[in-house]
């Protein structure tokens, strides 16, 4: 009988070697929604207890949607701090999508409840933070403030990518949360494009 694999317990040990350089509070960073062709990137911080596991939690990526709307309240009731900051589809078009990436995590880190004074970062950049920080490739798979971060971040895109669906039913919103999908080209093909559009995203189709 094939048995289930054990899923990975990822542990605090990177936070734990970055307080024992003398900071206090270090917050893991991640976001979501760099790739789609419309609606926001929205980015998490969340500074965690030290030496706490948090069993699930991993990168979103590989979770089901509804496991991690379960670890969504399982985070905030357990983590000492966490921030949700976004930057828009104008603010993407205008600033590019890197540059509204790194937005969006400096505002995910004001929003904090308690000052970090360390990030840690999924991925291999970053930039304007007021605080140390360092990168860490492949993050929300490795560092469990990361991945908590990671689970933040998407769900709370997704629920906003569900309200929009309301707004703007045509598009199917609800089922690709605005990633580039068959039926999200043939809804943009037939409909235009609403203002959740990025339209830096979309210079192909609308040059057609």
């Amino acid at each position: 009988m094939k048995q289930n694999k054990p899923s990975v317990l990822l542990t605090m040990d990177k936070e734990a070697e970055i307080r024992a350089q003398g900071f206090a509070a270090v917050c893991g960073i991640d976001e979501a929604g760099r790739g789609p062709l419309a609606g926001p990137v929205v980015a998490a911080a969340v500074i965690l207890p030290d030496g706490i596991e948090l069993p699930g939690v991993n990168d979103s990526k590989k979770i089901t949607e509804k496991k991690r709307e379960v670890l969504f309240d399982f985070v905030k009731e357990h983590a000492l701090a966490w921030g949700i900051g976004e930057a828009s589809e104008a603010e993407i078009d205008e600033i590019n999508i890197l540059q509204a990436t790194f937005l969006a995590m400096r505002r995910a880190v004001d929003a904090l409840q308690i000052s970090a004074d360390f990030a840690l970062v999924d991925g291999n950049r970053i930039s304007g933070l007021d605080i140390p920080s360092e990168c860490v490739i492949g993050g929300d798979g490795k560092v469990l403030s990361i991945a908590a971060a990671s689970i933040l971040a998407k769900v709370t895109r997704d629920h906003y990518m569900r309200e929009m669906a309301k707004q703007y039913p045509q598009y199917g919103f609800e089922k690709h949360k605005g990633y580039g999908t068959k039926a999200h080209y043939a809804a943009i093909e037939q409909y235009g494009i609403c203002p959740l559009h990025r339209k830096t995203f979309l210079k192909k189709v609308l040059n057609k």
